[in-house]
């Protein structure tokens, strides 16, 4: 038989590895690509079989081609490209978390309609394969929680923050000279990199659409070498979170942020790039998953499983993988953060003198917050003192009224840190 054709759009790190996996695959070819820039060198055996284009054009119109693989990100012109793709009868594979985050129920629709798939187990977690058994073997299951480290960049800085005593300006640095971090980091480290991936698992894991506008999201950019010391002696690592859980049986609650994670929890010990996702549920338990969260093979290596699925359902049926489609129109009800419970991690500079942690006990009482451990390490040369708190669960509109009387106390200097307690 003839073997399948496919059109590759994007040839930097993923869409590489990609070619190299299905250079001489027996089913399928990679019959043409389209770059940015065509005068761009590009060492990669087999290239100069297959012809090469800066026109999108040349893929979606071309009748022969029967699956499209899209992997260049973003909303545009990656949502045109896959748009036009499917009402050309082709098939797609992506690895677009944030077109799937913002435009995913439209891009969904138009596949539907137009009887194609959409597969993208390479847009969450790189090489974890998560998406497809969200949609078949843990289907079944009542998921009420998933907690996952999502983002490799921001898993490395937090790491080498911890191990070499560091601050976050000096090891973003590093990790933007060996490449784990971008020039430009903002995706990545104010958590919306992330929260693009939560969006995506949390609608298959409730089978509610999570709208992406509705996540609460905040970044490490405010995480200091004392925070990561200060949580190591309360038995802590400081990670950023995805979570996503059930909260009052029908709303959800999803959020990235960092979070204080006990060292006895797996995900306290996924370190550097590492991607990991914990879900709890019913009959299934606790279960986690863990490995490469980024990387050329690692996340062709998932773009390249959804190719081969595909591939494999062509000419075989007239409706493939119906397991695998977005059955998920019903919009989630979600909880603003501020009507949340967590326990919290509290850092505060006061002036050395009588009165101070009456002024913290008085505010705290005053909303509720009970304190569970509390630690001061000295006092300053400017004769201040760092207070560290950790409450008991507490609502997260009532810390933040207690931080804004501390803020306005005589006794406080600053607010240092405020961090939420993983439970």
């Amino acid at each position: 038989m003839d073997k399948i054709k496919i059109g590759l759009v994007g040839l930097g790190t993923v869409g590489s590895g990609v070619f190299k996996e299905l250079y001489n695959n027996d089913k399928v070819e990679i019959s043409k690509i389209v770059v940015k820039n065509l005068n761009k060198k590009r060492d990669i055996k087999g290239l100069e079989n297959v012809q090469i284009s800066d026109n999108v054009d040349d893929i979606i119109f071309d009748k022969d081609i029967k699956i499209v693989i899209e992997v260049i990100g973003g909303l545009n012109p990656a949502f045109d490209i896959i748009k036009k793709s499917i009402e050309n009868g082709k098939h797609v594979v992506t690895a677009n978390k944030e077109l799937l985050a913002k435009k995913g129920e439209e891009i969904f629709e138009i596949a539907e309609k137009n009887n194609k798939v959409i597969l993208y187990e390479a847009a969450v977690a790189g090489g974890i394969p998560i998406i497809n058994p969200l949609k078949t073997i843990l289907s079944n299951n009542r998921l009420t929680k998933v907690a996952a480290i999502l983002n490799g960049t921001t898993n490395y800085i937090l790491t080498k923050m911890e191990q070499d005593s560091a601050d976050y300006n000096e090891v973003l640095a590093d990790a933007q000279k060996l490449g784990y971090a971008e020039v430009d980091p903002t995706s990545d480290v104010e958590g919306y990199d992330a929260a693009y991936k939560i969006a995506i698992l949390s609608t298959l894991a409730f089978k509610k659409r999570v709208s992406i506008d509705k996540i609460y999201r905040e970044g490490i950019t405010n995480i200091k070498a004392e925070d990561i010391e200060c949580a190591s002696d309360f038995g802590y690592k400081i990670k950023l979170i995805a979570l996503a859980q059930i909260f009052d049986e029908s709303k959800i609650d999803v959020r990235v942020h960092p979070m204080l994670v006990k060292n006895n929890k797996s995900l306290a010990h996924i370190n550097f790039v590492t991607n990991a996702i914990m879900m709890q549920g019913k009959p299934i338990g606790e279960i986690m998953c863990s490995g490469p969260g980024a990387g050329e093979f690692p996340t062709a290596a998932s773009v390249v499983g959804d190719v081969m699925t595909i591939a494999s359902e062509i000419n075989n049926t007239d409706i493939i993988l119906p397991m695998m489609r977005c059955t998920h129109s019903v919009p989630a009800e979600m909880v603003d953060v501020t009507e949340t419970e967590n326990r919290y991690y509290l850092s505060v500079n006061a002036k050395n003198k009588i009165g101070v942690i009456e002024a913290l006990g008085r505010a705290f009482s005053q909303n509720n917050i009970s304190v569970s451990n509390i630690l001061q390490k000295g006092v300053q040369d400017n004769d201040s003192a760092n207070i560290v708190i950790i409450t008991e669960l507490c609502k997260e509109k009532d810390m933040q009224k207690a931080v804004s009387l501390l803020k306005n106390d005589s006794c406080v200097n600053q607010i240092n840190s405020l961090i939420r307690v993983m439970e």
